[in-house]
């Protein structure tokens, strides 16, 4: 089931359980992992981006792993709140991530790799190294409100 508000996404999971965020680009998937309190979100590991089935494969893989309960996709809006044709490659991707049988929320991701790539600049992280580093980066960022946003949801009645 595809949400995007954190408090539908919320009805949908566990009381815990760890998250997984996607920063869903066209040459890489950047993936991120919460705890299972959803406190706090890191970067996991950057996927190269080949067929399809490849790398649905390679997310399932990552998903029973890791034990994940839900999936915070980022979706690239523009800046006026619209879709683009980017926007509606990432809903294409998220819908087809059904086999998962996972929860999924669409989260917005405006200005993600832009904070974290001033974040690494700020740090002095060489231009090899954020290249290497900022889809990574980029999902943790995007989990990260996600999960900010489900823990200030009001109590379920």
């Amino acid at each position: 089931m595809i949400t995007a508000s954190a408090a539908d996404f919320a009805e949908t999971l566990p009381n815990a359980g760890v998250l997984a965020g996607l920063d869903v680009g066209t040459k890489t998937i950047g993936l991120a992992l919460c705890d299972a309190g959803w406190s706090f979100a890191g970067p996991a590991e950057t996927l190269r981006r080949s067929k399809f089935t490849r790398d649905l494969e390679a997310l399932k893989s990552f998903v029973a792993t890791h034990r994940v309960t839900g999936l915070v996709v980022g979706l690239p809006l523009n800046m006026d709140g619209s879709d683009s044709p980017r926007t509606q490659s990432v809903r294409a991707f998220a819908r087809n991530l059904a086999p998962l049988a996972l929860p999924v929320l669409l989260w917005d991701e405006r200005w993600s790799t832009q904070a974290v790539e001033r974040a690494m600049i700020d740090a002095d992280v060489s231009r090899a190294r954020r290249a290497e580093a900022v889809d990574k980066l980029a999902a943790a960022h995007i989990l990260q409100g996600a999960i900010d946003a489900l823990a200030n949801l009001p109590p379920a009645r």
